[in-house]
């Protein structure tokens, strides 16, 4: 049973690691996907073919998401080439860590523009097609220091809290018109950035999580099919936390 038969997703940041993780897995489960990334490269190619391969529609989208024109512009795009988006996961991130005392305002600006302001715009542009569809899923991807807070990533977790409040007021907001809005925070997820990592800091990590291990993209990918289909038509303004049990 394809979980996602006919329906189209968005996926912001998803030429690679998790956003592509969730590009794939809705495929999988039969939805068409358009991505975005700020510039299709050969990873945006290759993720773009691989969704092809699984045999649905499929696009990336060379667009700067924490930009409203330009999201205003690819959203424009989108509908027309797809006819319909169903399901919107704002997944651009970066990360400009360091402690406040030394940390600039442009560290500051640029990931609450990348991380929060992106989100506003693609819902803000997803919206109004949404509503005369009368129904949607938002996914919002936050992250555990979005909820608990982490020393030398003010930016990051303000950005990422301010994710969690965004998808709980839209939930609020337009939960009448069939549409949900819920947010995913992960907590550590096995990556090429996290396996850069030293040992002793990865194991340092794995102490803290009841499971005693990383996360993979693929429960991620999983929670997030969870709230993008039908089996979670009557969950909405909430904040999974897909973690391992490291922050309870």
């Amino acid at each position: 049973m394809n979980l996602l038969a006919g329906k189209t997703a968005l996926v912001t940041g998803a030429a690679r690691g998790i956003g592509k993780a969730l590009a794939l897995k809705f495929a999988a489960e039969g939805a068409n996907v358009a991505f975005t990334d700020l510039a299709i490269d050969e990873n945006g190619k290759q993720t773009e073919q691989e969704l092809k391969d699984l045999g649905v529609k499929a696009k990336g989208y060379a667009s700067n998401a924490a930009d409203f024109a330009q999201t205003e512009e690819v959203v424009k795009l989108i509908k027309e080439d797809f006819g319909s988006i169903d399901i919107l996961v704002n997944n651009a991130g970066i990360t400009k860590d360091g402690l406040m005392m030394r940390m600039s305002e442009a560290q500051w600006d640029a990931v609450i523009a990348v991380n929060l302001k992106s989100a506003f715009n693609f819902i803000h542009a997803v919206l109004p097609i949404m509503m005369r569809q009368r129904s949607g899923s938002i996914i919002n991807m936050a992250s555990v220091v979005g909820v608990h807070g982490n020393a030398g990533q003010a930016n990051y977790a303000a950005s990422k809290a301010g994710l969690i409040a965004l998808a709980k007021s839209i939930a609020q907001e337009v939960g009448s018109r069939g549409i949900r809005a819920n947010a995913i925070a992960p907590g550590f997820i096995e990556t090429a950035m996290t396996a850069a990592l030293p040992e002793e800091v990865r194991a340092d990590w794995c102490k803290k999580i009841p499971l005693r291990r990383g996360g993979h993209v693929e429960d991620i990918a999983n929670v997030a099919l969870f709230l993008a289909s039908d089996m979670s038509s009557y969950v909405t303004g909430q904040v999974i936390q897909v973690d391992g049990g490291m922050n309870m």
